[in-house]
């Protein structure tokens, strides 16, 4: 399915510009994961999670391939109950694991994905990302769509 041009931002450290782009790939697409069941939150929580672009594949795992040509189009936001959000990318790091970068000055730890290149991004699965205070946390796939 074609996709009508749009002009999307892109930031380095020093400026931020718009780029025109013509298309995205079909298999780019929107996730959603909210908390699941924590003791703090026995019922898990929507207020708490992540929705990141990126390409999967026909099994609904990140396709490394296909995330070089669109990397900067694999934006993260991370919502937590009242905090203000956090926008980052979705990076991948030498040895191929997968984490969320959201401090390009670079003082800022990731938060890695647990074998985020192992997992099928289909709802109703869960994954887990170690936050940047190391601590490890298990979110449920809500939604999976097109970016």
């Amino acid at each position: 399915m074609a996709r009508r041009p749009r002009s999307v931002p892109i930031r380095s450290a020093f400026k931020t510009r718009t780029t025109p782009v013509t298309s995205l790939p079909d298999s780019l697409k929107k996730i959603r994961l909210t908390l699941a069941r924590t003791p703090e939150f026995p019922n898990g929580s929507t207020r708490h999670g992540y929705e990141f672009a990126a390409p999967l594949d026909a099994a609904g795992r990140i396709d490394a391939t296909a995330w070089k040509a669109v990397r900067d189009h694999c934006r993260v936001r991370r919502f937590w109950g009242d905090e203000e959000e956090d926008i980052g990318h979705l990076v991948r790091r030498p040895g191929g694991s997968w984490a969320f970068h959201y401090d390009l000055a670079g003082d800022e730890d990731d938060e890695a994905g647990y074998r985020f290149g192992d997992h099928a991004f289909l709802i109703g699965e869960y994954v887990s990302i170690r936050d940047e205070d190391g601590e490890m946390q298990t979110f449920q796939v809500v939604s999976v769509i097109e970016a």
